[in-house]
């Protein structure tokens, strides 16, 4: 547990855990770990900018970068466990309403997944959503904080975004060190990416039924 000025104290996050899927589904527990350790990032990435005495603006209920931001990107093995976790994990009415929204959805329009001002999926997020974390002062509506205050944006830190990359990778059958170091430092990675609002989100809603 590690404690900022401010007096906000951070247990570790908690590693995503599904015991039966994990043994049949093999890439579950790699977008687990990389999860695990994308978190881990952040949280240390927060308690550097607060020991700066800088403040957290992103609260609980606040959602505006999911209407607004038109570009966040999700990798194959992020868009392979988001499916799994709407169609098998998701129960009443979260999951009718993001049925409906993945029904409705439109390239360009805001995440889907966005149910009553919360993520519907909020232990599926993708990376980026993650990582996405904003201090000073919470986003007006339509902002794009990345685009109009990029310094009061966090940026990641290197050693824990590139670990949780080459984490992906297995996926890609990219195996052993030297291939995922490589991988990564070409950015052969970001090459499988897709935008997330630019998906076919319909074609999900009719695996849902």
């Amino acid at each position: 547990m590690t404690k900022s000025p401010n007096g906000n104290t951070y247990p570790a996050p908690e590693k995503l855990s599904f015991p039966l899927e994990e043994k049949r589904h093999e890439w579950l527990p790699w977008l687990i770990d990389v999860y695990y350790t994308t978190d881990l990032g952040v949280q240390e990435g927060i308690r550097r900018e607060e020991m700066k005495g800088r403040k957290l603006a992103c609260h609980k209920g606040c959602s505006s970068c999911c209407r607004t931001h038109t570009t966040i990107p999700v990798y194959p093995i992020e868009l392979t466990g988001l499916y799994w976790y709407v169609i098998e994990k998701t129960t009443g009415s979260i999951r009718s309403t993001i049925k409906q929204q993945c029904t409705d959805h439109q390239a360009g329009q805001p995440c889907p997944f966005l149910v009553d001002g919360g993520c519907g999926i909020h232990p599926m997020r993708p990376q980026a959503c993650r990582h996405f974390n904003v201090f000073s002062i919470p986003c007006e509506e339509g902002e794009d904080a990345y685009y109009s205050r990029r310094q009061d944006v966090l940026t990641p830190i290197s050693k824990y975004k590139e670990e949780a990359l080459s984490k992906m990778l297995p996926f890609h059958k990219i195996k052993g060190r030297t291939k995922r170091r490589e991988a990564i430092k070409t950015g052969l990675v970001h090459q499988y990416v897709h935008v997330l609002q630019e998906i076919d989100w319909p074609k999900l809603a009719v695996r849902m039924v």
